[in-house]
């Protein structure tokens, strides 16, 4: 054996385990030298031959391991190598295709199921890209933590686990390579087929539980404008057109009363009753035998709320929203969303008077129990909101109750009406009140009146609504899902042309002997003319009604008229809006409106719009105006497309043909962006 092979032989010891394990060895020599010892101790000859035995089994060992430690480290080098094969080519043949990309996505590897699936061969080493389309070095993760993506390919559905693996220990270790800069790190990319998995979470999807309600609006009216020989017709033919659509996507429906179904429908079939816009509320209005006036319907339906009676219980919040929004339409609540379908036609104005009588009698009780009252309207007083308050005043001061209104920043529209009502007698009671004023006044004990709104955050003081347990809210525009919990009673009617109208019809059922004093009629009267563009847009009957009470009670229009005239400024900025209006989608007229120097540039931009409708072909006017770091929209329209809808799209609402919304964080070219968008998206999906 030469010096070399000698020099080889020196290099190769045990390590780890394995010099553990010769630890152990010369251990239990150790301990048999102990006991010879004591053996010779006890008996000399038996300590000799114990002695010897230990003697030969310690040379034994030694010589062994001696003539077999190069032979053992060679073995288990071998062994090593082979598990090395082994294990690498179990990775190659795993049944997960699994690949390992660099962070820029090129490829450095892929196993034998990856390279089958996207048909490359193992060594395709292009990014990933280019057999992933889905799939780049955006979606790769930044940090230790794993990311999932869903992805379809060959028509098969796969979840790729994605992890990033550092190799910075990895390059330390490794001689002739040196880690200048940066991280090194791959990106292990595992995807799993989940094609079945996802089918049958589809399927259990779609089988989730929608439990619902459909009533007829105007079943009453329809009949009484039939003969009665056809009534019966009628109501069969309507039934029909209901239980055959609710039929033919696989739904129950059950009548309960003469004008009211229960419905019950899984969730693939309300995505197609979604999808359609819920085509049964046309299809009934086609219905006719003679029936001057067609019928409507309202679909209120919940789903995804949990069992089949929390579901019932969200669709009848549901229908109760769509009839507070004037009916005609199919209401969607899953958990605290509503989605609103239909709602393109006017509600019919109610002949009879009998919940406004009923109302006014409980808007009496109300008053009668509290100590005093406070009454508000919405952010930007108008002349509307001013009247309605001002007749709720003259309801509390009938039955002896102190009553003050509360205003923020006065403009140019109320001014007048303000120095009007504050010359009047009022007891020696100061009628309006400050913000701060109203929350010191209001306790458990105050009646808080809103009225011409009912919506929280459009309140002029949102505070005053948690300082007391009875709230009562006067409205007439269209209820949307922000609206004020736990009134003690709640007057919403879409059908009023105004908050004017309808307190002027709860005053006269409130009291025989209630009077007006001609300032209080005139402000009420004004709010009526304004908010029915002097009785040219959602008038009826009743409109005019409650303007001849107003005129029994002191109204003069003279003067109402001269309130209304503008300022030369103010009367050439509406002019301004109107001469740059667009026309756009050939229908649709939208302008800005001026704001500096204009000190109401709101009721101004409103005003313009009224007169956008009197141009040949224009459905609907959008005047915006830029004011106090906010765009400010007025929309308009006479009968062809429901404005409420639109504005809802951009956060606000109204009235199908009186609409507006309040956009934050946009100029008025951004507010003009995000209006067509909408007008475009909206045309699309068939809305409007």
């Amino acid at each position: 054996m030469n010096k070399n092979e000698k020099d080889n032989k020196a290099q190769m010891k045990y390590s780890g385990k394995l010099m553990r394990h010769w630890y152990w060895c010369v251990l239990m020599i150790l301990f048999l030298l102990v006991l010879t010892a004591v053996v010779l101790y006890v008996d000399t000859l038996a300590g000799c031959i114990v002695g010897g035995f230990t003697v030969i089994l310690f040379l034994s060992v030694l010589l062994l391991d001696m003539h077999y430690r190069s032979r053992v480290l060679i073995e288990l080098m071998d062994f090593a190598h082979k598990f090395s094969g082994v294990e690498k080519e179990m990775l190659k043949e795993f049944v997960i295709p699994y690949a390992i990309a660099q962070p820029d996505g090129k490829l450095l590897w892929m196993n034998d199921m990856l390279a089958e699936l996207v048909g490359k061969a193992p060594d395709y080493h292009k990014n990933i890209s280019t057999v992933f389309p889905q799939i780049n070095s955006a979606h790769f993760p930044l940090d230790s933590e794993e990311r999932s993506l869903e992805i379809e390919h060959a028509q098969r559905k796969y979840r790729v686990d994605m992890k990033k693996v550092p190799l910075d220990d990895m390059i330390e270790d490794l001689d002739g390579v040196e880690q200048t800069a940066g991280e090194c790190s791959v990106i292990a990319l595992h995807f799993f087929d989940i094609t079945e998995l996802s089918a049958f979470k589809k399927e259990n999807y779609e089988q989730k539980p929608a439990v619902g309600l459909l009533y007829m609006d105007n079943y009453d009216e329809v009949m009484d404008s039939v003969e009665d020989v056809r009534r019966s017709m009628l109501e069969a033919l309507v039934d029909r057109k209901i239980t055959k659509y609710i039929s033919s996507i696989g739904g129950l429906i059950k009548k309960m009363e003469k004008d009211k179904y229960l419905l019950v429908v899984n969730r693939k079939g309300l995505e197609t009753m979604e999808e359609d816009r819920f085509s049964v509320l046309e299809d009934v209005k086609t219905v006719n035998l003679g029936n001057t006036i067609n019928m409507t319907v309202s679909i209120g339906i919940g789903t995804n709320n949990g069992d089949y009676a929390q579901n019932y219980e969200a669709g009848r919040g549901a229908m109760e929203m769509a009839l507070a929004r004037g009916g005609d339409q199919a209401v969607v609540k899953e958990h605290d969303k509503m989605a609103f379908f239909g709602g393109k036609t006017q509600r019919a104005e109610r002949n009879t008077r009998v919940r406004a009588r009923v109302k006014a009698q409980a808007l009496r009780e109300l008053i009668n129990s509290r100590e005093r009252v406070i009454v508000m309207g919405h952010k930007l007083t108008d002349i509307d909101s001013l009247g309605a308050a001002v007749g709720v005043c003259r309801a509390a001061k009938q039955v002896g109750k102190p009553a003050h209104i509360v205003l923020g920043d006065i403009n140019s529209g109320i001014r007048p009406w303000i120095s009007v009502l504050e010359s009047m007698e009022n007891n020696g009671e100061k009628l309006f009140l400050t913000h701060e004023q109203a929350i010191e006044m209001t306790n458990y004990n105050t009646a808080v009146v809103v009225v011409d709104t009912n919506r929280p955050s459009m309140t002029e003081c949102e505070e005053l609504l948690y300082l007391t347990k009875t709230i009562v809210v006067l409205d007439h525009h269209r209820q949307s899902t922000e609206k004020i919990e736990n009134a003690s009673l709640s007057y919403i009617e879409p059908s009023a042309s105004s908050a004017c109208e309808m307190i002027s019809e709860i005053l006269q059922y409130y009291d025989d002997n209630i009077r007006l004093k001609p300032g209080e009629a005139d402000c009420i009267y004004a709010g009526i003319i304004v908010d029915t563009n002097n009785f040219v847009a959602k008038t009826g009957m009743r409109t005019f009604e409650a303007a001849a009470f107003l005129r029994r009670n002191g109204a003069d229009m003279t003067r109402v008229r001269k309130s209304f005239r503008n300022d030369m400024d103010t009367y050439k900025a509406r002019a301004e809006a109107v001469r740059h209006a667009e026309a756009f989608m050939g229908c649709y007229a939208i302008s800005a409106c001026p704001s500096e120097g204009i000190e109401n540039p709101t009721v101004v931009g409103a005003q313009a719009a009224n007169e956008l409708l009197n141009i040949v072909g224009v459905k609907a006017s959008f005047v915006l105006t830029e004011f106090n770091n906010k765009v400010y929209i007025s929309a308009r329209a006479i009968d062809e497309v429901n404005v409420q809808i639109i504005m809802e799209r951009l956060g606000g609402g109204g009235h199908m043909n009186i609409a507006g919304a309040q956009l934050d964080g946009v100029d008025t070219e951004g507010a003009r962006v995000k209006l067509k968008e909408v007008l475009t998206q909206m045309t699309k999906e068939g809305a409007i």
